[in-house]
């Protein structure tokens, strides 16, 4: 995974360029109707019911656009909220807090929807071993914020790009030659490069495993597509030689069915690409 600098950095990126795209050269409705330094209060108001998540983000968004802006915070991330709750207070130019609205906003209904999700996949998973991964399936630009989510719902981080681990895929796989001859380039390059990252290999079928494990250095295959009979013996075969995921097409009717298998990880792209956002708004207070 990435180091916390390099997600600080991702997390700086994703403010600024949201700042950018939405303020541009001002924020002339503010900065038309209200005085430079009239101040105000604002508070956070759910009309939803989840996991809240975003609130860490949120103070680092009002940071930025102005360091005076003062957060009282009520309800912290991965807490369960309801309509009506009062998350934060954030007091201080007024000017200033609406120009933090929206991204704060989309932010934080985004990223409550898929801690929300997340929560509802893991309470699945209680009483086994296995525990729920997210997956690339993100919406471009603001990856760092819903695996972020992710962890705040009580999930686990997959890779989080393709710089950070390997993933020999189907198509890797075809193109490379095989199975073997994949696995075998890439611990060369890997050797080559200096690069100490870990390996995943999908595997479409029980045969494929078997090729997996007569191959060293292989930190999870994937398990992709299995039924569950299948997933078992692919469990069996493993053993303890490396950690096992199950993926594809794994949904809220299925999951506890594959976790039952005794794999160590399940993966759901649609703990990102598939939530409605949580209903928040910030309004303006005495």
């Amino acid at each position: 995974m990435i180091s916390k600098v390099q997600f600080e950095k991702e997390l700086d990126l994703i403010i600024k360029n949201a700042i950018r795209e939405d303020i541009g050269d001002g924020d002339h409705t503010s900065l038309s109707c209200i005085p430079k330094n009239a101040k105000g209060k604002a508070k956070l108001l759910v009309k939803d019911e989840g996991i809240i998540a975003g609130v860490a983000f949120a103070k680092q968004v009002f940071q930025y656009v102005d360091a005076d802006l003062k957060v009282e915070t009520f309800i912290q991330d991965g807490e369960a909220v309801k309509f009506g709750d009062v998350v934060f207070h954030v007091s201080g130019k007024s000017q200033s807090i609406l120009m933090a609205e929206r991204l704060v906003l989309n932010a934080m209904q985004r990223m409550s929807a898929i801690a929300t999700k997340t929560k509802f996949f893991a309470n699945l998973l209680e009483g086994t071993k296995t525990k729920v991964l997210d997956t690339r399936k993100t919406t471009p630009g603001i990856r760092a914020l819903e695996k972020w989510a992710v962890k705040i719902g009580g999930g686990e981080n997959h890779r989080f790009a393709l710089y950070d681990m390997v993933m020999i895929k189907d198509n890797h796989i075809d193109f490379a030659g095989g199975i073997t001859a994949a696995i075998t380039k890439t611990k060369k390059y890997l050797e080559q490069k200096n690069l100490d990252i870990k390996i995943i290999v999908e595997a479409r079928s029980l045969d494929e495993i078997k090729e997996i494990l007569s191959n060293k250095g292989v930190y999870r295959i994937l398990i992709d597509n299995f039924n569950y009979e299948d997933t078992k013996k692919a469990v069996a075969l493993i053993g303890n030689t490396c950690l096992t995921e199950s993926s594809g097409g794994i949904n809220e009717k299925t999951i506890r069915n594959y976790a039952e298998c005794g794999v160590d990880y399940i993966s759901s792209g649609a703990l990102t690409h598939s939530v409605y956002n949580m209903d928040l708004s910030l309004k303006a207070i005495d």
